[in-house]
Order: structure tokens, then sequence, then C-alpha cells
């Protein structure tokens, strides 16, 4: 927490910084409230809850904007849109990094991707490679296995390969899913012509549409599952390339011949896709989040476990991301700020939005805290637990947001954006300029000043990118 702790050390500037944001802050609404949505506030519950059962669910490049409750014109995403009113819907919520690995580096480990090698990886790319999330690093789901909570993980892992990488080598003691990045929606295959899909560790067939197959596998867990608690990882791949929606066999057969012809890009489908076949797939994904939750209210579950939606990392090519800027890979808005949705019956009303800014770290911490779990103190969290500003009505957490790109950093502190590109430098005031058009730098030097210092503070205590 060492760097964590360094942001309450602030200096005079810092102080009159934080002062003169924190209206600006409050005032970045880039989403309207939803009737009846209300700002949230804690209700001290008259009795601590009980340990929650936790489901986690991660959508894979899904745009801010993508779901009806955050402004989709287009997209019907009624199971989703559903969630956010029965919890709290987080309008500056953030991704830990811009692409998938990086990110779920930070969700499994509560800490920068910077913190281990595999999380330098923008994505982790070929099986073969020795990098990933080693086993012996505690992770969100060992350090609840060791608290007694039965574990698993349905759908993408993308932290490492066979033989020395595996969610079942980190802490889930059930797994079915896919360890690379991506996969065809129906074959499996994924870049190099091997079908990815794995029972465990064991290899296996599935020819059934993947957002579908996934879904069926959690539903059955949690209905198994009504005795004891338990952490469900749930990771689509949806609504991440290849472009296939329900149905889409044909695509799938196409995509599938190139890729053992040895095509080495087709399964990025740079020449298919359109609006209709996103809006699709991303409309199976809600209604497979509707089949699970299902599956968890009719178990008499639903009260007491945490439900967590995310994404991994911001939309790219078909996504929705009005008014933010940018997209996957890049560090600008719409690269990093996602969609995400809490609901615990037991704790928190229904109904409301908060506008404090959080990232994918934060939740790892939140999620301990709720279970009664300390982290290990040879691997200090860089996330802060929202817990005591959710439950019992204290302030959010005071800190920098930091993220970090081969060619890219940024910081954001209040309402304040600082970005890095190479050697260019600028700053966005997000409260005015959500959409980081008006490069405020050579009006506040000062505060440009303050912000490169703590980007550096915090890059320099993390692993450099390999040469």
């Amino acid at each position: 927490m060492a760097d964590q702790e360094g942001v309450g050390r602030r200096t005079a500037l810092t102080a009159g910084l934080a002062a003169g944001v924190a209206g600006v802050a409050l005032a970045a609404r880039p989403a309207e409230a939803a009737p009846g949505e209300r700002e949230f506030r804690a209700a001290p519950p008259r009795r601590r809850p009980d340990r929650p059962n936790v489901l986690v669910i991660l959508g894979d490049d899904l745009g801010w904007a993508d779901l009806g409750a955050y402004g989709s014109p287009d997209i019907k995403t009624p199971h989703l849109d559903a969630l956010a009113r029965q919890g709290v819907r987080f309008t500056d919520a953030y991704s830990a990094a811009a692409v998938c690995s990086p990110t779920r580096f930070a969700l499994y480990t509560g800490r920068y991707p910077g913190r281990l090698r595999g999380g330098l990886e923008e994505p982790i790319g070929r099986a073969g490679e020795q990098i990933g999330i080693p086993p012996e690093h505690p992770t969100l789901a060992s350090l609840l296995k060791g608290a007694g909570y039965a574990t698993a993980m349905f759908g993408k892992w993308h932290c490492g390969f066979l033989p020395w990488f595996s969610p079942l080598k980190s802490g889930w003691e059930e797994f079915f899913g896919n360890l690379s990045g991506a996969v065809d929606y129906y074959s499996k295959l994924t870049n190099g012509g091997a079908v990815d899909l794995y029972e465990g560790e064991v290899p296996v067939e599935s020819l059934d549409y993947y957002t579908d197959t996934i879904a069926d596998r959690a539903a059955d867990f949690i209905r198994r599952r009504r005795g004891g608690r338990w952490l469900l990882n749930l990771n689509f791949t949806a609504p991440h390339w290849p472009w296939e929606a329900p149905g889409d066999r044909a695509t799938s057969a196409e995509i599938t011949r190139r890729i053992r012809a040895g095509e080495g890009r087709a399964l990025f489908h740079e020449d298919g896709g359109s609006l209709e076949t996103y809006r699709k797939m991303v409309e199976s994904l809600d209604a497979a989040v509707g089949r699970v939750l299902r599956a968890l209210r009719d178990s008499g579950q639903e009260r007491d476990t945490l439900v967590l939606f995310s994404s991994d990392n911001g939309g790219e090519r078909f996504s929705y991301n009005w008014p933010l800027s940018g997209e996957k890979g890049g560090l600008n808005e719409g690269g990093i700020r996602v969609p995400n949705i809490l609901r615990w019956p037991a704790a928190i009303r229904a109904g409301q939005v908060s506008r404090v800014p959080v990232v994918t770290q934060d939740w790892t911490a939140t999620i301990l805290e709720a279970a009664g779990v300390s982290p290990s103190p040879e691997y200090p969290l860089d996330g802060r637990s929202l817990v005591p500003y959710l439950l019992r009505g204290a302030r959010a957490p005071e800190r920098d947001l930091f993220w970090r790109t081969r060619s890219q950093g940024a910081l954001r502190r209040g309402g304040w954006k600082y970005l890095r590109s190479g050697s260019a430098e600028s700053l966005f005031d997000l409260g005015a300029d959500v959409r980081e058009q008006a490069d405020v730098a050579g009006r506040r030097p000062e505060v440009v000043r303050e912000l490169r210092a703590r980007w550096e503070e915090i890059e320099g205590g993390l692993l450099p990118y390999p040469a």
C-alpha cells in the first residue's frame, strides 16, 4: 500500500488543487441519471451483513455506453439495465488497463499490472511462453478459497498458458473456458489453429455458441451451490471479435477455414462485422447474464450475493462510447472507462448512481474486505476497499488513479486527467470536458508538474517494460 499511502502526503499545492477540483469531480456527469435513480448514499445495515457469495461478470471489449443504462440508443440490454436499477451504477469506473490481460492481472491480484512480468504484456500472446500469474502469487480466488469459499471460473482466463499457468493453479477449483485472448464462438479455434477450450486442464470440444455455453455452466454452478459461500468469475468473450452473433455458423465456418489454412490474422476478422452483428452480440451477452441472474434468484441466494459487472477495457470498432474519445488500446477515456454495476441486496440499497472514480483493483480489495479476508502482507494491494464508503457512509477513498502502457501514461486526480504520450503531455478537466478535446496543460502548468511527479513516483515502483 506504499504507493496509495503516499497520496495522503499532499503538498500545499496539492491541497489547493484537491479543494479546487472537488466540485469538478462531482460535476463530471457524462450520463444522465435514469428515472428514479438517486445519488449514492450508504444506508448502514442494522447488523453487519453476512459474508456474501461473489459473482464477478466481465464483458470483453464492451464499450462504456454499450448498455441501455449507460445511454446506448440501439442496443437493448434489459437484464443488465435491471441489475443497475437493483444496485449502484458507477459512471466513472475504469479498467486497470486498456487491453485484456493486464486488467485481469489487476482483478485477480488486486495490484497494478506492472507488479508482475506477465502484466506487462499487452496482451499475453502465444502459447509456449512462460508468462502469466505465478501459481505462488495470492489471488482473489486463492485468498477466498483459504477462507472456505468454493471457487470457479467459466470463460476467458488470458493470464498464462499451460503447463505453467491456469486458473486451477491460481486458486480456482473449477474451470471451463479458454486460456487465450479470443476463440471462434462456435469452433473454439484460436489463432494458430488449435482448439482452445478446457475442462480444468483437459482439452475438450464444444460446438455450441460460446456465450450461451459458459452462461449455462455458471447457472449450473449456482444451482449446485446452495450451502457454503462461493466465488464465481464469469468471463465472457463477448463482444470481442470475431464478429459472430448467435446463429452465424456460416461466418464461423469461414473464419475456421481461414485459421486452418494458416491465415495468421483470420480471427481478428478485420474484414467483417457490422453494427447489427455487434448489437446482436451484446444483446446475447445480456440475455446470458439474465439466465445466470435468474438461476441466482431461483436458488434463493440473490440477497446474500455480491454481483459485480464490468468490462476488461473500453470498446473498439463497433462500440458506442459517446461522449468519450478513444478506444481499446489507448488511455483516453474511451479506452479505459467502462460500465460498472454493483448489486448486493443485503447491504446496499437499489436505484443509485455513484460518480466516484473507481478502478479494477479497488474491487479486489472491496470483495476481500466484504468477505472478511485479509490480503497477504507480502503482496500488498494497490486497490482501495470501497466497503467503508458503500456500507458505512464514509467518504470515498481519495487517491490517484494510474495507468501505463508501453507508449502512454495517465493519472486521474479528482476531475483532472493527466495524459502523456511519448514526450507530449496533456491535461484535461473531465468535469467540463469528458471528451478530452480541450488541452489546458499550457494554462495550468502547476497541475501538470504535480500530476507528472506523482505519475513518475508510481511508475518508478513498477517493473520496466522489457526491451
